[in-house]
């Protein structure tokens, strides 16, 4: 399953300092998957931090992307992209609340002693039973009001994006929101995803 949608973290109007061919170059966040892609833009465009370009298959709906180099990884993006790839995430996570709500709504265990809830940053075990009871009582319908009704809880725009940073700077064992780091011998490829260990589908 590919990405259908990117969000720019970095744009190179001259391409990079070590591309002989110094071609136009974007680095984006996947919507879907939250997959780092580098990509060839079309020439002579206004291109900004946080634009959500098309990506997908069809490549005559693609207006600014002539090309996906393909996949990277978190060490092969720009100092730039780096920096502001925690809103980007941020402002994917609130496009997608609802999804989001739904997986906290949903989620189980994966072992006997570890939830699935327990993964994401800030809870613990007394929150995890507090999210687990209201949860039961009454399905979450948003963000806002799981902070209403879980005293003290973080914001959970906040604490998924941290997740998904972690999952990027390949600090997890587990994969939650992200696909899993490239096997090397894809690592210049932009293929496809058929699962992602512990975590939520679509």
């Amino acid at each position: 399953m590919m990405e259908e949608y990117g969000f720019v973290l970095d744009y190179l109007p001259s391409g990079k300092s070590d591309d002989i061919r110094r071609e136009p170059t974007v680095f984006m966040v996947g919507e879907n998957f939250f997959t780092l892609l580098e990509a060839v833009t079309k020439k002579d465009l206004e291109i900004s931090i946080g634009d959500r370009l098309y990506i997908g298959k069809e490549l005559s709906l693609r207006k600014e992307v002539d090309r996906i180099r393909g996949r990277i990884e978190m060490p092969q993006i720009s100092s730039s992209a780096r920096s502001e790839l925690k809103a980007v995430i941020k402002k994917i996570v609130r496009m997608r609340e609802p999804e989001f709500v739904t997986f906290i709504n949903k989620c189980g265990p994966i072992t006997i002693r570890q939830h699935q809830l327990e993964l994401l940053p800030g809870v613990g075990k007394k929150h995890l039973a507090e999210i687990l009871d209201e949860r039961d009582k009454k399905p979450f319908e948003s963000f806002d009001e799981m902070l209403k009704r879980i005293p003290h809880m973080l914001n959970p725009a906040d604490i998924i994006t941290e997740r998904v940073v972690a999952e990027l700077n390949g600090e997890e064992r587990y994969f939650l929101f992200t696909r899993p780091p490239t096997p090397p011998h894809e690592q210049h490829g932009y293929g496809g995803y058929s699962g992602r260990p512990g975590g939520f589908r679509r």
